[in-house]
């Protein structure tokens, strides 16, 4: 007589033991990349063995539009997916991204919060969805959300297993950001909030090879403030540090897209900009200069003081075709104003 008790107990195992792979599988991951996407991947890729879903997506919050977007996906015949937005509240996955609670509906089309043909229905047939809301605390991170899995796999064990992964996806999403915050301190000025100088080496040997491959030229500026150490013996160093401060601001005020700043040390400042002709850098220059000579700085005490500055500029590659010689052309052309007139420019001569 065949054995039933010993056959359920069998399946029982076979279930843990797929369940402890899944998290093994997924702690794995954790400890040993810090590749965001892989992780998440990786976490999302058990969640649909074990679910079964047709489709299967994490969506993030992006807090400064208020709206998700779609990080990873996996629904067939969509193509718009990685260039929508969704606002937070709108559709099924927006309202368990505002009330971070999880939602599991077994008929969407039913549900007063699924929005038809705009947001949830992309044109594709399905019934069942649930949407989990990655958290920190309450605080909601994104949403994993499962198209049309099979209900009679979501029992209750399931749904707590589903928040374990989860949880899983909120610990890869908080470490990667906490590595973000930690790389953006190690390339940032504390003062100024401008990059450093290790970080302007870095970025300028880029801007070489960048430069190089496209036959694009790129100019270097080194700003020097004038007289800036009777500033702080006047008013003082914390005076001093918040008028680099304000110096920053204003440096960060005339960038476009892609132009970087940094500074250099004590009173002095670097910019670099890409794709830009030695006119189009010297034009940018004079703006600082004047800019300088008709701003009243506080220095965050009410104060009203006014700065200039010796600028040298240098144009890559006719001025410097590697990063030292640039450095050398620009810092020597701002030696050349300081150690002359002061507030001026002088720019590097072609060779």
């Amino acid at each position: 007589m065949k054995d039933f008790t010993a056959d359920k107990n069998i399946q029982d195992e076979e279930a843990a033991l797929r369940d402890i792979l899944i998290v093994h599988n997924v702690g794995r991951a954790l400890t040993s990349s810090l590749d965001l996407n892989h992780v998440l991947n990786t976490i999302l890729t058990q969640m649909a063995t074990f679910f079964g879903p047709e489709s299967w997506s994490l969506m993030m919050i992006d807090p400064d539009r208020h709206d998700l977007y779609y990080a990873i996906s996996v629904d067939k015949g969509v193509t718009d997916l990685p260039t929508l937005r969704i606002p937070i509240g709108t559709g099924i996955a927006g309202w368990v991204a505002q009330k971070a609670m999880p939602l599991i509906v077994e008929d969407a089309n039913r549900d007063p919060r699924f929005v038809k043909n705009a947001v949830d229905d992309r044109g594709q047939h399905f019934e069942s969805m649930a949407c989990i809301p990655v958290r920190s605390g309450q605080e909601a991170l994104g949403v994993i959300q499962l198209r049309n899995f099979k209900p009679d796999l979501l029992t209750t064990y399931a749904i707590s297993f589903l928040y374990v992964l989860a949880d899983y996806a909120a610990i890869a999403i908080n470490n990667a950001r906490a590595m973000a915050r930690i790389h953006t301190l190690s390339i940032t000025d504390d003062c100024t909030s401008l990059y450093n100088s290790r970080y302007l080496y870095t970025m300028l040997q880029q801007e070489v090879e960048r430069s190089r491959s496209t036959s694009q030229q790129f100019c270097l500026i080194f700003l020097d403030l004038d007289h800036f150490k009777s500033v702080n013996d006047t008013h003082g160093h914390l005076v001093g540090s918040k008028l680099l401060m304000e110096v920053g601001d204003m440096l960060r005020s005339n960038f476009r897209p892609g132009d970087l700043g940094f500074r250099y040390g004590g009173d002095e400042f670097v910019v670099l900009l890409p794709n830009t002709s030695k006119s189009q850098g010297t034009e940018f220059a004079l703006k600082v200069r004047d800019q300088l000579r008709s701003t009243h700085f506080t220095g965050g005490a009410s104060l009203s003081l006014q700065l200039s500055a010796s600028i040298g500029l240098a144009t890559f590659p006719e001025d410097g075709d590697a990063v030292h010689s640039i450095i050398r052309s620009a810092d020597n052309m701002m030696y050349q104003v300081k150690n002359s007139t002061r507030d001026d420019i002088a720019t590097a001569h072609k060779r």
